[in-house]
């Protein structure tokens, strides 16, 4: 709850979604008072069902090994800016093979037409 206090202090007017696997952060009263409190988005896997959480661990996972890793950020508002940038050209203009070749974007739209 201290790193999350931290953060919100570091961002005043954040609205963030707040994403758990149902630890024992998640069940707690004071969770559910901090994220209240700075109006958090509390979002939470469906119990025995892990792959709730693979579309964000895989898109996480690849932003730590083509952006996070291969710099060091000297202030937490570059980190969030370079954050912000990989979501939408992960969103956008990543082509992925699972795709056939086409963004998740572009895959979506294809989907629902």
């Amino acid at each position: 709850m201290a790193t999350l206090t931290k953060a919100m202090e570091a961002n005043p007017g954040a609205r963030p979604l707040l994403h758990s696997d149902r630890g024992s952060q998640y069940t707690s009263r004071e969770y559910r008072t901090v994220t209240t409190q700075y109006q958090i988005t509390r979002s939470m896997s469906r119990v025995g069902k892990c792959i709730d959480n693979a579309p964000i661990e895989s898109c996480f996972g690849h932003f730590k090994t083509e952006c996070y890793d291969l710099k060091m950020y000297k202030t937490f508002e570059e980190l969030v800016t370079d954050i912000d940038t990989y979501i939408y050209f992960y969103n956008n203009q990543r082509f992925q093979e699972k795709n056939n070749g086409l963004a998740p974007l572009e895959m979506r739209n294809k989907a629902v037409a």
